[in-house]
């Protein structure tokens, strides 16, 4: 049986459990209030106790786990990566106003933040010497060979709440993550 989140799972054990889902469990969690996930202040309560302290009910909780339960059930394609039409939308629209119709995007990473690397997300003319091209909500996604493996079943996707917006990736390579989801080790 897969494992799941509960209500009495402390904030860093739902985090270094579900390393490769921590950037969605983060943003979901912050989306519904909590936003003391991505500081770390608070990361030793239980996420029902956090829940409790943010004024929230039993009814609110248990849909809360529910969510976090349906992110850790998606399942990933381990062949590709794909953008969802909601961020490829976003995507386009970018495009249109930096004057950069039809360029694809760039997915990599660097190093950098508290867990080792750091996403990137660029425009991208046309693909180089050395990338992978896969087309996804009829967009061109472009990553070079060099990070391919890591990258590998990422989903891009563009979130849009209430502590904040932007661009997104999901990756099941990632083993670990630092709790405000910007940085990742594999």
């Amino acid at each position: 049986m897969t494992k799941q989140i509960s209500r009495t799972m402390t904030i860093e054990d739902i985090f270094s459990e579900f390393p490769d889902k921590a950037q969605l469990l983060a943003q979901e969690m912050s989306n519904k209030g909590l936003s003391c996930v991505g500081c770390s202040a608070a990361t030793y309560e239980t996420l029902e106790v956090g829940m409790y302290g943010h004024g929230f009910e039993d009814e609110e909780i248990n849909k809360l786990v529910g969510k976090l339960n349906e992110i850790l059930a998606e399942e990933y394609d381990l062949t590709t990566i794909v953008i969802t039409k909601r961020a490829a939308d976003k995507y386009r629209s970018v495009l249109q106003t930096e004057g950069k119709d039809n360029w694809g995007i760039r997915l990599g990473d660097k190093p950098g933040g508290c867990s080792g690397f750091e996403y990137i997300l660029d425009f991208s003319e046309k693909a180089l010497e050395g990338d992978k091209v896969f087309i996804c909500e009829s967009l061109e996604i472009h990553v070079h060979e060099k990070v391919l493996s890591r990258m590998l079943g990422s989903v891009i996707d563009y979130i849009d709440g209430l502590n904040g917006a932007g661009f997104k990736v999901t990756n099941p390579n990632v083993t670990s993550s630092c709790a405000c989801g910007k940085s990742q080790s594999y």
